[in-house]
Formats: structure tokens, sequence, C-alpha cells
């Protein structure tokens, strides 16, 4: 078959999509699988032979090591009720979404809109860890008893004195040799706490609780095989003696599920799969004739949501996979693209509502579920909101999944080859990002030399490439929103820009091979175009638009609001800004050092209140990297980032240390030699670490940035180094991270093995 020509990109390494929340569909029972000795003196050997064992290793050699600085200075967390884990957050931030509706709204109101902008820093901590460009900075942290809990993309685990910044103890994991599975970037959006332990979800699959005064290693489970595809992004939620997660990898065909797991031991209570098998409900939705429902994909991303009263569990799930295949996967693909509730005691499915139907586009729904109760009417509401990468907020009744606004199925374009739904359900009210390419779009923002096929959302495409809006960046993708009691708003950050779609039957891209990517199809961003968004106020009583800000990059952080009528979400650029609730008026700002990629959050200590965001950079939103936690307060000192004195800033004791090793592991990686294959191999590591989460394992099928095997650019060895020295088109320039012998040993591996020879 001929290609087309596709307008895009040189070698982008910008992006944003995929991510998305939790799961759903069948009971098991349980199954213990947690690694926890049968008796008291099978424990006390063990930990003799770990003890010993440890002796033996250097710090970065010993699997899970956990290092004490100073003495832990609060309470542990209870068994928390459900009465503590529902009421709005003051004092502590005790959950990822700040309590279990995840509305990240806090009751404080000692900083509000008439003094906001005399914020200024009060203490800033380094954490020394995750600087390379692979890893990105996405976590809320949470604080209790004057502690806070946070951890990096490269999954290192730091308590810090919430009030000074001084690390208390740090949890270094050792995460699995050779993992290669994870489809968007190395993160970790969280922990979560509850008896006395610090719940943490691996990025090969392993859930882990960790003793909360010393970063001890209590418990450790496998959730899944992380060969296969199965990776854990989320933050765990601790609820009612139970730990929640779901499984990510929706990109490498796996079966999604969320599970519970007893929080005392780590053993798997249920586990319930988001695509239903023979017999189950939902089942009938894919084909009949194949076990494409095995490989189906609908991971989960997100943390879920939880209402005690009506004992259900909430999350909302992400792609079919093949991404962009429909072609052997007839039907709407349940529960895919849906919100489901579940029974939180039994994993059983309560009800659930898709939200794309049969999607061929990656229009999963990324953005955690968010609850909230309102006066609709003249009657009380329990409702729920999850924001869509379509550009729609999808607001619920959450004892049925019912709208609770409305909805319309309308019948949209149909291409038979993609067996695309006949109809898709449109919620009434705003759309929150544009969902068509105009002909004036293509005057003004695309290339004199576009020529392709443009549509609208819900346009198919086959072997011609398409662009259409949202992307696959959405829309809402993963960065939390947040609802507001006092003003009724449902606060959103949404992307704008132009990507397009092709199918191509004979790439590998259409062929399952377990433990591979496997998206079906082509997607790359239009080369030269504007990457826009929003953030926007929604009344979250008729889905209408109360205020919108634009901003000319993507919107890649998360929100926090508080009863002080403020919103406060992080930039691209490093900044966090303020804005007034119910206006959207612009109020303050504070610039950090790298990009603000992470959701900001609020607690109080001793009387008063603090604002913190983690702060550092994200490979999918090419942004700058950096590892620090920024905290605000009325009493703050620091103006800006140059007002802070080096010897201020609280640095892990471990930094240097691992600043060597990481030294040390590039050294041996990046030695260029003259034999071959272990040049390649060097080049393949320096690929993974820093490339592979926009462009793909292969070269193709990345998230956000465009093929490498069909670029013109992989033919002139000269032009791809100057690329990857300088960047542009929105990759960032490697020149000051890459040595000149990685930037050669790279681009001889993107050459040799990435490129096609045609």
């Amino acid at each position: 078959m001929k290609r087309h020509t596709w307008i895009i990109t040189g070698v982008a390494a910008l992006a944003a999509v995929i991510i998305a929340i939790v799961i759903i569909s069948q009971f098991t029972g349980p199954d213990d699988v947690a690694k926890k000795p049968d008796d008291q003196s099978n424990q006390e050997e063990q930990q003799k032979d770990n003890n010993e064992e440890k002796e033996k290793k250097t710090q970065f050699e010993a699997e899970h090591q956990s290092f004490q600085h100073t003495d832990y200075p609060g309470e542990v967390s209870p068994k928390f009720s459900a009465e503590e884990l529902t009421s709005p957050p003051s004092a502590n931030w005790i959950t990822n979404g700040g309590n279990i509706s995840n509305g990240r709204y806090s009751q404080l109101d000692q900083i509000n809109a008439s003094n906001v902008a005399d914020l200024k820093a009060e203490w800033v901590t380094s954490m020394g860890s995750g600087f390379k460009f692979k890893y990105s900075g996405e976590s809320t942290p949470v604080v209790y008893d004057g502690v806070m809990f946070n951890i990096t993309g490269a999954n290192d685990v730091q308590a810090i004195n919430a009030k000074t910044g001084e690390i208390i103890w740090e949890f270094q994991p050792e995460l699995a040799d050779g993992l290669d599975t994870v489809c968007c970037g190395w993160t970790s959006r969280g922990v979560a706490i509850g008896e006395g332990k610090v719940f943490v979800g691996l990025l090969d699959a392993r859930l882990v609780a960790l003793d909360q005064k010393t970063g001890e290693v209590l418990w450790e489970t496998e959730v899944d095989e992380w060969e296969k595809g199965h990776t854990i992004a989320s933050a765990p939620l601790y609820y009612d003696g139970k730990v929640y997660t779901g499984i990510a990898g929706g990109e490498y065909g796996i079966r999604g599920y969320v599970a519970a797991y007893d929080a005392e031991m780590g053993r798997q209570i249920w586990r319930t799969y988001t695509i239903p098998g023979p017999g189950e409900e939902g089942h009938e939705t894919w084909p009949q004739d194949n076990n494409s429902w095995l490989t189906g994909g609908a991971p989960v991303w997100q943390t879920p949501a939880i209402d005690p009263e009506l004992g259900q569990i909430y999350f909302s799930t992400g792609n079919t996979s093949p991404d962009l295949d429909g072609s052997k996967r007839e039907g709407d693909n349940l529960f895919a693209n849906s919100v489901v509730a579940l029974d939180a005691d039994t994993g059983e499915r309560n009800w659930h509502f898709q939200e794309v139907h049969h999607d061929i586009w990656d229009l999963d729904a990324a953005n955690p579920v968010v609850l909230f109760d309102v006066e609709m009417d003249g009657e009380m509401k329990k409702g729920i909101a999850q924001a869509g990468k379509t550009g729609w907020v999808y607001i619920l009744d959450r004892t049925n999944g019912e709208p609770l606004i409305g909805m319309e199925e309308k019948e949209v374009p149909q291409l038979d080859k993609q067996n695309t739904s006949p109809t898709q359900p449109f919620p009434k009210g705003d759309n929150f990002v544009p969902q068509e390419v105009t002909e004036e779009d293509v005057k003004n923002d695309l290339p004199e030399e576009f020529d392709g096929k443009y549509g609208k959302l819900f346009t198919p495409f086959w072997d011609e490439p398409m662009t259409v809006k949202p992307s696959p960046q959405g829309g809402g993708n993963w960065p939390p929103s947040a609802y507001n009691p006092n003003t009724e708003y449902f606060y959103v950050l949404g992307n704008d820009n132009y990507f397009s779609y092709a199918h191509y039957a004979d790439d590998e891209e259409n062929t399952y091979e377990q433990g591979k990517e496997y998206l079906g199809s082509v997607w790359q961003p239009v080369e030269n175009s504007p990457m826009r968004s929003t953030v926007t106020a929604i009344d979250i009583k008729t889905n209408k638009i109360a205020w919108q800000k634009n901003w000319d990059t993507i919107a890649y952080s998360g929100v926090l609001t508080t009863k002080g009528n403020l919103v406060f979400v992080g930039h691209n650029d490093g900044r966090i800004i303020a804005y007034d609730a119910k206006t959207g008026d612009h109020l303050w700002e504070f610039k950090t050092d790298a990009g603000a990629n992470a959701p900001p959050i609020t607690y109080e200590i001793d009387g008063k209140q603090y604002i913190s965001i983690f702060s550092a950079g994200n490979s999918l939103a090419g942004t700058k990297h950096g590892d620090k936690i920024y905290t605000f307060s009325l009493e703050g000192q620091h103006n800006s980032v140059e007002d802070i004195p080096e010897e201020e800033i609280n640095t892990s004791p471990l930094a240097e240390k691992r600043e060597e090793h990481e030294k040390h592991e590039d050294q041996d990686s990046n030695q260029t030699q003259n034999e071959g294959n272990a040049s390649l191999d060097q080049g393949r590591t320096i690929y993974e670490n820093n490339c592979l989460s926009c462009h793909g394992d292969q070269g193709a099928g990345g998230h956000n940035g465009p093929s490498i095997k069909n670029s013109d650019i992989t033919k002139d060895r000269e032009k791809l180094i100057e690329q990857i020295k300088n960047g542009s088109g929105g990759m960032p320039p490697f020149g000051g991270t890459l040595s000149e012998d990685q930037i050669n040993v790279l681009s001889d591996y993107i050459m040799e093995k990435l490129a096609n020879k045609e």
C-alpha cells in the first residue's frame, strides 16, 4: 500500500495523552499473593537473612532500601473512619484527591483571594531523584500530622517535615531489570496512607506497604507481570482496611482491572476486570468469533473515588486495545472509555456509563472522577463528574449512572472498515476545547504545505491521514480536576492541538505481541501547528462555561481549589498560578525552576496555612526537569527562586551518592566502542531513557512524538545529530543533558535499528 505523506514535526518529544483512571468487571475470590512469612519464627529467620544480605550489598545493589535521617516528629495515620476520609481536607491532606471524593477542595481560607498576592516561598526541598528525561513529576503529596509523603518519577519515596522541608526518611525501590513496558514516561501520581503505613504502587506492577515512621518495607505484593505490559502509575487508595489499585498498560494489549488488597497483609481480596469475559454482562459488545476481549485494554490510570454511604467505588477506564484500530473488535467494547461503579466490598459491578463507544481515537476517560453533592431543581443530588478527552464534562447521578443534566445519542460519521459505532453520547452543555478542525483553522494554524484531510470529533480514518480535534492529548487528560462547593464550579484543564491518524495494514503496530506496544495505527502531531490549552470553570448545574483562560501551551498539571475562593494550577514554564475561583481573575504567580506539572495541595500546621507543589518537569510535556517541592505561606520570605539562598534549600542526604551512581551507570552505558552490537546496546539504553515515551519502543507509536521510522531526518546523520542537540518543533534540546558521545551513539542506534532503509 502506498503511504501518504505526513505533515509532522521532524522529531518531536513533546506530548501528552494517555492516562486515565481506574477499572471494572469480573469478581474473583481472594488470592493471597503477599510475600509474608507464615509465622513469627520464620519472620525472625527471614529478617536475620535479610540483614546479613544487606551487609554484603552496596547501597544501590540492595533490593528496596530505606534510610532514616531524623526522628519521625508526628503521629502516624490511624485506620481512618469513613467520616475522616469524606470530610473536606483542612489541616491534613490524607488522600491523593484530598479526600475519597477526589474533589481537591480544601476548607482552609487563611490564604484567600484578598491576600494571596502576599504568598512567598517558605521552604524548598530538593528530593535528589528523577532527573533523567524519561522521568515525570506528576505526584500529589499527602500530609498527615505535620509530615508530607511524596514520590518521584523514579518511584523514590520520601517523608518530609511539612513545616520545615527537612527529609525524615527515604525509600529507594529496586525496580525490575529491563522494565520496558512503560508507555508514557516513568512516573507515579502519588502514595496513600492509613494504619501507620505508606502504600506505594511501583511501575513494575508491585504494591508495597512501608512503615510510616521509618520507610521500612512491611509487605510487598506482586499485582501482575510487567513483562506482559502491566504497570501501576496511579496512587493507591486506602479505605476501610483495604488498599485499591488499578492496572495500566492498555497500549500493550492487557486486560485491565482494579483490585482490592488487605491493608494489614497485602492479600488480594477481590479483582474486577474492566473487560467482561464470556457469560458476563457486556461481553456481547465484543466479537464472539475472536479473543479480542483478552487484549481489549481498558486500563486504569487514576485513583478511584468512594461513597461510603452507597458502598460504591468509582473510576473511569482507559482506551480499547489496539487504540486506533477497530477492524477486529466490532461492538461498543465495554467497559472501555467508561465511568464504572463497583461494590467497594466485593468488586461486583453496579453500573457503568460509556463515554465513547468503540473508540478508535484514543479518547479515553483519563481524568479522575470527582464526587459532589448539589441541589438541582430543589432536590439534593449525588453527582459524579468526569472530564473526557472529548472536551466534555460528563455529569452523572452516582447512585445509578444516569445523566444529571442531559445526554443525547447522536449519529456520527461512519466507516465500515473501522466498525464505527452509529451513534455517540453528546452531553448537554459546553465543550471546554474545540471539537473540529475548520477551514479557518487550516488557513491560520497549519503550514502552507498541509493538504491532508481534516474533520471533527468522531470522524473516522483509514489509510489516508485524517486530522481531527480533540487529539489524544485531550480535552481532559490525566491532570486532575477539582470541584468547589461554594462556587458550585468544576475546574478542568483542557488541551487543544492538531493530530493526524492513519491506518496501514502492513505496519507491525497492527500485530499483537505480548509485552509490545499494540496501537493498531499511526498518530502524529501536525508539523508547526500551535499547541494550546484552557483552564475552565464549568457550572456543575448546567455544564456551561462560567469562565475560561486560554494558554499557548498544553495544560499538564492539575487543580486545587479552596474555601478562600482560590484556584491553583501549575504551568509548563514552571509557574504556579492562583486565580479567583468565582471570576477567573489572575491573582498571583511564582515561577519555579522546572515544569510545574503536578497538582498543588494545601494544609495547615500550628495555625498556618501552606500551599505546596512538586515541580519536577514532565517527559511528555517536554518541560524542564527538576526535583523540588516548593512550599508557600503568607509568612514566607522569598519572592522568587533567585531570592532563595542555596544553603537554605533542603537536600536529600543521599543525593550525592545517587548522582554518583547514575553517573557511573551513564559512563558504563555510554563508553563508545567499536564493537558494533555493544555500541548499539548503549544507544538503545539512551533511547529508552530519553526518547521512548514520545516516539515508541520501535520508533513509532509513541505518545505525541512523530514516527522516527519514516522521517527523512533519520537518513542524514548530521541533521539527526543537530535535531537531537538543539530540538525544535516541540522537541526539547538534549545538547545540555546528553554528552557528545551519547548523542553519537543514540544517532547510530536510531539510524541502524529504527529508521526504514527504503
